[in-house]
């Protein structure tokens, strides 16, 4: 009798169930956009599969079958999603790019000249609010009502326009605040736009006033004295930090306390020209320093 003969069929046949047995993984994706934040979902096409396990590739997992997820920041994310039925499983993996966001430009105009500011992508809270309040034209004749040579230049506060010249000025904004977004990378060099709060005995959680902001001029600082700082606050400076704080300048003493959320890449000088200028008691310039704004990309 010719055993190969008859078992052969048969093997192929037991080939075939458990194949048919074993789970098959699949997936497809879809947004509206690509762009962070970009919210993704995902098309399970998996076969024979009980179980699932996401891994979105950057951190975050799910056992969800088809899931739908928010990538907060851009990349090249390695998505893996891992079909499972009893001990067997397959995995398959497929790249997925999240674009940047396009970077925003905000143009200050003062009598004193014009400055270019760069909007982080990183604090996206205080940039979408900075620029919807621009675009609506909120800081148009608005005053630097708060300007400390040294060390900033402040403006934001709706009831400095036409404000009388012994008005108290400082505490105005557009009714709401926004939370913190305090980013270890963004330090508070010359030229930096950052958010003013109220202080920590009020505000413990450091939100940021919804419309008043500062530009810092600070002054250059050693290694020693950044050494120091960093010390007291517990921060490690990288050396693009400590070259841009003893060649620039800043206040490295608010780092991490109070969000940055920009910075000037063109016109320097109009800080130092602002900051130079007499003041009143109070520290509000002697004669109205106002300024006009527009999105210029």
């Amino acid at each position: 009798m010719n055993f190969f003969k008859y078992a052969t069929p048969f093997i192929f046949l037991l080939i075939l169930l458990s194949a048919c047995n074993r789970p098959l993984a699949d997936f497809t994706y879809t947004g509206d956009k690509q762009v962070a934040p970009a919210k993704i979902t995902f098309e399970n096409n998996s076969q024979n599969a009980e179980e699932f396990e996401w891994d979105f590739g950057d951190g975050n997992f799910s056992n969800s079958e088809s899931p739908e997820y928010e990538y907060g920041a851009s990349g090249n994310y390695l998505v893996r999603l891992k079909a499972k039925k009893g001990k067997k499983e397959k995995v398959i993996e497929k790249r997925i790019v999240i674009d940047a966001p396009i970077d925003c430009l905000v143009e200050l105009e003062t009598e004193f000249g014009k400055m270019t500011i760069l909007l982080y992508n990183s604090t996206p809270q205080h940039r979408d609010n900075f620029i919807k309040l621009v675009e609506e034209g909120f800081y148009d004749d608005l005053i630097f009502h708060r300007v400390i040579e040294g060390f900033m230049i402040q403006g934001g506060d709706p009831n400095s326009k036409n404000a009388k010249a012994n008005a108290r000025l400082g505490s105005g904004g557009p009714g709401y605040t926004i939370p913190a977004e305090l980013v270890d990378s963004l330090v508070h060099v010359k030229g930096a736009l950052c958010a003013a709060r109220q202080g920590d005995q009020v505000n413990p959680e450091k939100k940021s006033s919804g419309s008043q902001f500062y530009i810092v001029q600070g002054r250059t600082m050693t290694e020693e004295e950044l050494g120091i700082v960093g010390s007291r606050k517990g921060i490690r400076y990288t050396k693009d930090q400590r070259e841009a704080y003893t060649t620039l300048g800043g206040t490295p003493f608010l780092d991490r306390d109070y969000t940055v959320f920009g910075k000037v890449i063109k016109g320097l000088d109009v800080i130092d020209k602002i900051a130079a200028v007499e003041k009143n008691p109070g520290d509000r310039p002697k004669k109205d320093v106002k300024m006009k704004m527009s999105v210029i990309k």
